[in-house]
């Protein structure tokens, strides 16, 4: 990495953490502390767009000269967002509603750099389709305690990937951080993650 520019995840998920260091851009991580609640008129994709930015923000008070990456994603079936279930029973009733349907996935990415004036916020969106699930397999999958701390109450890169019949568009969206759409804002502003 240049002496000269440093990169910073707003976030605590360790998912977000593993696909950024999967591109070898070398990073720190500075979660930021921002709530995650939503506007009532806000559309998933203002909601987490807002909330990158907001992250971002959040991260660069702190530090104006380096280059915040940050990203919430939420699930929508229908007219229902799925955040993070608060607990076990929450989570079945998420894994409940999703099973043999399709829903979709929207990651809004904030990259920011106070000092250089830049900005930019994307939203990527992907459909996934989950398996139908009875009783049996939801109670067994939230046993094993993957389903508490993720939107929509599974992990695709987990072992929720079992119940996983089909995704169209971004694999990684899905996990947390749209890797394509990231390459495509760092190259606009001026950054070959390929020389970091």
């Amino acid at each position: 990495m240049r002496a000269d520019m440093r990169f910073i995840l707003a976030s605590s998920s360790p998912r977000r953490r593993e696909l950024l260091a999967s591109i070898q851009l070398q990073f720190d991580v500075v979660p930021s502390a921002i709530p995650e609640v939503r506007d009532v008129a806000e559309s998933p994709e203002e909601y987490v767009a807002r909330l990158s930015r907001e992250k971002a923000h959040a991260v660069a008070e702190k530090f104006p000269s380096d280059w915040i990456i940050a990203a919430d994603t939420t699930v929508l079936l229908g007219d229902q967002l799925l955040e993070k279930p608060v607990d076990a029973d929450d989570a079945k009733r998420m894994l409940a509603v999703i099973a043999g349907r399709t829903h979709v996935v929207y990651t809004g990415v904030t990259l920011l750099n106070v000092a250089k004036n830049w900005s930019e916020t994307r939203v990527a969106e992907s459909e996934v389709r989950m398996l139908p699930l009875d009783a049996r397999d939801i109670d067994w999958y939230v046993a094993t305690g993957e389903p508490l701390d993720k939107a929509g109450a599974y992990a695709v890169q987990g072992i929720g990937a079992m119940f996983i019949d089909s995704i169209h568009g971004s694999y990684t969206n899905v996990v947390g951080l749209p890797l394509a759409t990231l390459f495509a804002m760092l190259r606009k502003a001026g950054i070959d993650p390929l020389t970091q």
